[in-house]
């Protein structure tokens, strides 16, 4: 939690940048697994509640006046019965006063806190009332009954202006923000390592990954997003399995960890046996010298659009080199060719969300006005990033080669892109996986830079010398 006068200046902010109406921030409630009183653990509150509000606690709501120049936090006190079975929590006026609010209210004064700006029948009848696209289903709940906007149509009347204020504030980190991030950028040092460590064949997918969740939940407040551990490399969110390790394959290990709210973002891949055979390490230099390329090219005023297809036309030069791919390198980039080995975009916004603000909409977060995404073209529909990168942006640096059977059998029989692809070599590589590296980047006053006071080893030799099991 930051200091108080942060929330009071962030929520000035957001008053100047919304400029009227009535905003309403709903923090998350308790979220039953699968009978009410076993819930997912641990509690998560919305990002942007957080952001604001800075309260863990559940059940609350933020309400800021922008007109009246207002703020109050709505909730219910706990009674008796909850403090027997989960400690004593502050009352909702002390929470309040911890980020600088004078006035509080019970859950039930919503609509009356917010009556001269409720929506009838999706249309505002006073002041604007601002809210954001909920994602969880007890949320559109309380907004129905709030707005009387169906839950079908609330992602579409979530008000725009104030997306865009919350995009503009969250995505530019301040130096509080950055050291958390490193903080947990240091955790995710350990989780990696600690797999790099422990692989070798044998021993399932499953046990490695269980140990690096343990980390997570050891050293921080948990994952920043599931685990994704194993062989088949070219699944891009590959679940681990109860598989056995394999000597002679390689696992893909993409994990992070949320330390004070804020989350880190790594990926490795490995040989099992602690050796790279010839063909995995010419595809992995090319992986590695796409990774390192990023930090040349990414600065202040350059679109991530363009530092992401400057990668591919690199990628696409080394795949040349080894006979995967042919023709000239801008027209296969164009044509999208590249995407049968990188089907996704080079990064994501990174904060206190590990996908910062995805929920709020991409096209909002990831471009402007000035930076469209391509919806066409395959690979390309999956750049989460394009905008033209500012200082203070967290951004992550994740290029990888994927080779993915069903791909290759369905763009061999369409014929697509066959002027830039040897299909026939690609049959050769069907059962390679695939690889990745990520590390998390932050765009500096006149470059760029990797978070975390220590690099999670990725460069062929010096991986290798860390996995030695005798040394």
């Amino acid at each position: 939690m930051f200091s108080k006068d942060t929330y009071v200046r962030r929520r000035a902010e957001l008053k100047k940048l919304v400029g009227e109406g009535v905003i309403v921030l709903f923090g998350n409630n308790e979220a039953p697994a699968n009978y009410p009183a076993n819930g997912y653990a641990p509690f998560r509150q919305d990002s942007t509640f957080l952001y604001y509000f800075g309260q863990h606690r559940d059940g609350l709501v933020g309400v800021i006046d922008v007109d009246n120049d207002e703020d109050i936090l709505l909730g219910d006190d706990i009674d008796i019965e909850d403090i027997v079975w989960m400690g004593f929590v502050p009352s909702v006026a002390d929470l309040a006063a911890e980020v600088g609010i004078t006035k509080t209210a019970p859950l039930a004064a919503l609509s009356q806190v917010c009556c001269d700006s409720v929506a009838t029948n999706g249309k505002t009848t006073k002041r604007p009332l601002h809210f954001l696209p909920p994602y969880r289903f007890d949320t559109k709940i309380q907004i129905m009954d709030l707005t009387g906007i169906h839950p079908s149509k609330q992602k579409e009347e979530a008000s725009l202006k104030l997306i865009q204020a919350v995009v503009k504030m969250r995505a530019t980190k301040s130096a509080e923000e950055i050291a958390y991030i490193e903080a947990a950028c240091d955790v995710g040092y350990v989780m990696h390592t600690t797999a790099q460590l422990l692989v070798k064949p044998s021993i399932t997918e499953r046990f490695v990954a269980g140990q690096v969740d343990g980390i997570a939940r050891s050293l921080a407040s948990g994952n920043s997003f599931g685990t994704i551990f194993s062989q088949h490399g070219e699944i891009m969110h590959g679940s681990p399995s109860d598989s056995l390790l394999e000597d002679g394959r390689l696992v893909l290990c993409d994990a992070g960890c949320e330390l004070n709210d804020y989350c880190s973002d790594h990926t490795r891949t490995m040989p099992v046996n602690g050796k790279f055979s010839q063909r995995q390490l010419e595809i992995y230099s090319i992986v590695e010298a796409c990774h390192d390329y990023v930090l040349e090219v990414a600065k202040p005023g350059v679109k991530y659009q363009d530092v992401h297809f400057a990668v591919c036309r690199l990628m696409t030069e080394r795949l040349k080199e080894l006979g995967l791919m042919k023709g000239d390198v801008d027209e296969a980039v164009r044509a999208g060719a590249h995407a049968m080995f990188l089907p996704h975009g080079l990064g994501h916004m990174m904060g206190m969300d590990v996908h910062d603000m995805e929920g709020l909409g991409q096209i909002y977060v990831g471009f402007d006005d000035e930076t469209r995404p391509n919806l066409e073209q395959f690979g390309t529909n999956c750049l989460r990033m394009g905008r033209r990168l500012e200082e203070g942006f967290v951004v992550t640096d994740e290029p990888g080669i994927y080779f993915i059977p069903h791909l290759i059998d369905l763009w061999r029989k369409e014929g697509h892109c066959k002027e830039f692809l040897n299909f026939d070599k690609l049959e050769t590589y069907k059962d390679f996986g695939g690889i990745r590296i990520e590390d998390d980047l932050l765009i500096t006053s006149d470059g760029c830079r990797f978070l975390g006071s220590k690099r999670i080893p990725y460069h062929p030799a010096e991986l290798e010398e860390f996995m030695k099991t005798d040394k």
